[in-house]
């Protein structure tokens, strides 16, 4: 949908959009609406208000939506399913028993995390840390201390991986929404490259840190359910399901699924194949494409192109999914069976992708009306760097209203004029970018946002401790990313 004449001037559209913005946080926030019809209500309101035809308001609002959703929904979706088979099939147990194993005693924090960021690849972050939590207690139980040692390296894994790589749904709205389009690839590099630091300090070293001087000892409650598991066994404990979340992305399967498995668990080559072939595919093209363009190989020879073509997200994901279905299935699950997981993994994300989907109808509707030229005319005359205006814009959405999703998408949407102004920006700016808008949206998680909650509860923590612990986390992994996104946007 091309940007109509502007009704108003700059300071109306501006007027216009803090109204906009208030009102979706008032409606989230006070009346307790779901994210998805505020999100679809202020759009229209929006585009009303700023004397959209109204012939064209509602191609203006499905124009928005569906251009989000043609590349969200597929690479959500594909995620989800490979994550939900390697959960069911003990995959990620097998992931965590094996690590543990080879890091030795003194490393299971670490172990621990780089299990949760291989597992957080396709895996949300809700669904993953109630996966993991049956594992994370029985080695707190196994080697003792405090159960922050080996939680929150894990957590932060999940939240990392969540915030800053697609196929996670915000990072891949945001690139979209800033034109990155069929450079997802490169974004997940590049937010590979800033997560794993960034976990590092702000989680595995902050984890440790924090479990020295605040003794959170494993909950009464798990003390018996984790017994079998010390030592590293194959099942899950029960009682993990059912821990939904305020952004519709549902908790963890019961155990009983993974417990009542016809055969073995895969091992874990298997799981580590499944888990790096869409990576390696997805750089495959990415080099491809790098080579092209310096002149080393031909773009438009055949073999390039179908390399590539195999290298697209989308493709990737999909030979992932089927390579998937076709190994962990086998000797487990009857094809109904695997069809059914498929279902199970599908539904509680439909939310989140509906979510992310009306966040690019309101970044539709902004850049419509004018209210984004008029943003990037005033942010261009403060002189501020448009990635530091997009983090701070991204905070204090995140702040105000909670959900990291909403954030990720209404500042990509906010902020895209303003980046499209901005001459000179390469690709990997549009990255960078990208992944300033995800740290803004990760830090300061506090009572608003459903993780702040989920991970207290589980964990046996009060609101006091939960603040020192978690949101602080999650402000330094904010800060922090933030800090390498900027560096590299100045560098590189």
């Amino acid at each position: 949908m091309e940007t109509v004449e502007p009704a108003y001037g700059t300071g109306v559209l501006l007027l216009i959009a803090a109204a906009a913005v208030a009102l979706l946080l008032l409606l989230i926030i006070r009346f307790k609406l779901h994210a998805f019809p505020a999100l679809v209500l202020v759009s229209a309101l929006t585009a009303v208000a700023t004397r959209v035809p109204t012939g064209e308001v509602v191609e203006t609002l499905t124009s928005g939506f569906g251009s989000t959703l043609a590349s969200v929904a597929l690479l959500v979706g594909f995620g989800v399913i490979i994550g939900k088979l390697l959960e069911v099939t003990g995959g990620a147990q097998v992931l965590a028993d094996t690590l543990i194993t080879r890091f030795g005693e003194h490393r299971a924090p670490l172990a621990l995390g780089i299990a949760s960021l291989l597992f957080g690849f396709p895996i949300f972050f809700d669904a993953g840390f109630v996966v993991f939590l049956p594992i994370i207690f029985a080695v707190a139980r196994r080697f003792g201390g405090s159960v922050l040692k080996y939680a929150l390296p894990s957590a932060g894994a999940f939240g990392v991986m969540h915030g800053f790589v697609p196929p996670h749904p915000g990072p891949v709205a945001a690139g979209e929404l800033l034109g990155l389009g069929a450079d997802i690839g490169l974004l997940i590099i590049v937010g590979t490259v800033i997560a794993v630091p960034t976990w590092f300090v702000a989680s595995y070293l902050f984890g440790l840190w924090a479990a020295k001087r605040i003794d959170v000892p494993l909950p009464a409650e798990w003390a018996g359910r984790v017994a079998a598991n010390v030592g590293g066994g194959q099942g899950r404990s029960a009682g993990t399901g059912g821990a939904g979340t305020a952004d519709g992305t549902g908790g963890g399967p019961a155990a009983s699924e993974s417990g009542d498995l016809p055969g073995p668990p895969p091992s874990f080559g298997t799981v580590l194949f499944i888990l790096l072939l869409p990576l390696v595919l997805i750089f495959l093209n990415t080099g491809l494409n790098t080579l092209a363009t310096a002149g080393a190989v031909d773009g438009e020879a055949a073999w390039v192109q179908t390399l590539r073509l195999v290298g697209q997200t989308p493709i990737a994901l999909l030979i992932a999914v089927l390579v998937a279905m076709l190994v962990l299935g086998r000797g487990r699950f009857s094809r109904g069976k695997v069809e059914d997981l498929a279902n199970g993994a599908l539904g509680p994300v439909c939310a989140v992708i509906l979510i992310t989907g009306a966040g690019g109808m309101f970044g539709g509707v902004l850049r419509a009306s004018g209210i984004g030229g008029a943003l990037a005319d005033t942010l261009a005359a403060t002189g501020l760097p448009v990635i530091v205006a997009a983090f701070i814009i991204s905070l204090g959405l995140r702040v105000a209203q909670g959900s990291a999703t909403v954030a990720l998408t209404t500042t990509a949407g906010l902020i895209a004029p303003t980046v499209e102004a901005t001459g000179g920006l390469s690709t990997l700016d549009l990255c960078f970018i990208v992944i300033a808008i995800a740290a803004g949206a990760t830090a300061l998680s506090h009572v608003n946002d459903s993780g702040f909650w989920l991970v207290g509860r589980f964990l046996g923590m009060d609101v006091p401790t939960t603040l020192r612990t978690w949101t602080v986390m999650e402000t330094l992994l904010g800060f922090i990313g933030f800090g390498l996104a900027f560096i590299g946007y100045l560098v590189l």
